[in-house]
């Protein structure tokens, strides 16, 4: 590798002679220096590409250890991390998204005379549930008739067709995104072979509800490849999918492309079971005067971003995000220019220099980050513990490649993974009880380049660079363990 490190502890790097020329008193530290140097460590690895990493003592700073910094990588979903920082910044931990039933043209006699408008807050954990005990709370409300429209205002955020334009069409993880969403914008398709045919669904199915869902239709069609198809249909997402691809039965969540009217088609269903009969949606970008009926609040942001840092969920850190960029600018025009002011915040609120996301959730491979930067916002917050009691427990693996819980380092951090792109970032306790801030960044760009769009949701390769590179994340966290944690 063309980089070289810039390592504190320089004897660990040089290899102690074969043989001494006469007894030596063997300090206490001397197995320090039996440890791998951090080069060699991401030699052994063979990830081809780049490696960064940065790590620092989480109280004071004062930098450890590192190698190529300064080097912009990609960072995957790593960058979840700094967006929880954005938001719990901007909006506050307590803070809760809304999602409004509003009248419009006044209710008289248990009917609204005008139009009932669907308003998105921009919450990201709207559900199905959600939706029945919104349609629960009209019927409490008296409403038995609507007699003007039925509309979904989205506009709370911009409309986004899908988080990164480089993943393929059907991959769940990188749906549409607006001012409402439902399920993650995630579609249930469902198949049963029938005879010399299959039997399909397409749901909105929680763990108690299964409502159909009329605005994405699929099709069955004799092929072998591609196994999916997406043609934007107007008022309806429209799949094909490979017949020979489907085996006797299964199911997969599929991308929702068109939030507003996926939510709308819902709550229809939803309402005409309570006896509340609608016309069909229509999408509306701003949310008109009324009078609000009833209202659904989300969890509070905190307990969402842990939810999300667990579980890496794309869209809630894209809609959080634009959320909070909305709370410090007003109208956002675009994800990407909320990235831009994301960015612009880290730099002037975090101390970071050269922060260059384009998304807030880390997908798109375009957004870079540095190690260093990465460590630089960790340190930032350690002393009040705004990040690491939600991150994620990392567990690490003993000699034999098993997952420990007895392992004596312990670390809360956030993964990120791309195909050849590895990030992890957080928090490491040696030992001792030293608290270490670290970042480490792998990317074989070149490689990923040459994947095709169809062929980036499980390429040739792909997961045993993966292991490769994150076999080399736990070695280096050992290493700093033992040489500044004992």
């Amino acid at each position: 590798m063309a980089a070289t490190a810039s390592v504190v502890a320089q004897a660990v790097v040089a290899a102690p002679p074969a043989v001494s020329l006469r007894p030596v008193v063997r300090g206490a530290d001397h197995f320090k220096k039996t440890v791998s140097g951090g080069e060699a460590i991401v030699a052994a690895a063979k990830l081809n590409g780049r490696v960064s990493f940065t790590v620092a003592d989480a109280k004071t700073g004062l930098r450890l250890e590192g190698l190529d910094s300064k080097t912009g990588l990609p960072p995957a979903s790593v960058a979840k991390a700094v967006t929880a920082l954005y938001a719990l910044d901007t909006l506050g931990p307590s803070y809760r998204f809304e999602t409004r039933l509003v009248a419009t043209g006044g209710v008289s006699g248990g009917v609204v005379q005008g139009d009932l408008v669907l308003v998105g807050g921009g919450d990201p954990t709207l559900s199905t549930n959600d939706l029945a005990a919104l349609a629960q709370a009209l019927k409490d409300k008296g409403i038995r008739e609507v007699r003007g429209d039925f509309r979904v205002a989205e506009g709370a955020l911009p409309y986004t067709p899908t988080i990164d334009r480089d993943q393929p069409d059907h991959v769940g993880y990188s749906p549409a995104v607006s001012g409402i969403a439902l399920n993650f914008n995630r579609v249930h398709f469902e198949w049963r072979r029938a005879g010399s045919g299959y039997g399909v669904t397409m749901d909105a199915r929680s763990d108690r509800l299964r409502p159909a869902v009329a605005m994405s239709k699929m099709e069955v069609v004799n092929r072998s490849l591609p196994v999916y198809t997406y043609t934007d249909g107007g008022r309806v997402d429209t799949w094909t999918v490979a017949q020979r691809a489907l085996g006797n039965g299964g199911a997969r969540w599929l991308p929702v492309r068109k939030p507003a009217m996926y939510a709308g088609d819902v709550f229809q269903t939803l309402a005409r079971s309570q006896g509340i009969v609608l016309k069909n949606p229509e999408v509306v970008d701003v949310a008109p005067a009324g009078t609000t009926l009833a209202t659904h609040q989300s969890d509070d942001l905190r307990s969402i971003l842990k939810g999300m840092l667990r579980y890496s969920t794309n869209i809630t850190a894209e809609m959080v995000g634009m959320s909070a960029t909305a709370k410090r600018i007003g109208k956002v025009p675009s994800l990407k220019a909320s990235a831009s002011e994301m960015n612009r915040w880290a730099n002037a609120t975090m101390g970071t220099h050269n922060m260059a996301l384009v998304d807030h959730s880390g997908l798109g491979s375009s957004s870079r980050m540095t190690s260093d930067d990465m460590v630089t916002a960790l340190v930032k917050v350690h002393s009040n513990e705004t990040l690491r009691p939600i991150l994620k427990p990392v567990v690490m693996r003993d000699q034999q490649g098993r997952p420990t819980k007895s392992h004596p380092i312990k670390v809360d951090a956030k993964t990120g993974t791309l195909n050849f792109v590895s990030g992890l970032g957080g928090y490491m306790t040696a030992q001792d009880g030293t608290v270490m801030a670290f970042a480490i960044f792998a990317a074989d760009e070149e490689t990923r380049g040459r994947l095709s769009k169809a062929n980036r949701e499980a390429p040739k390769g792909a997961r045993p660079w993966n292991r490769r590179a994150k076999t080399m994340q736990q070695k280096l966290i050992e290493r700093w363990g033992v040489l500044y944690g004992t």
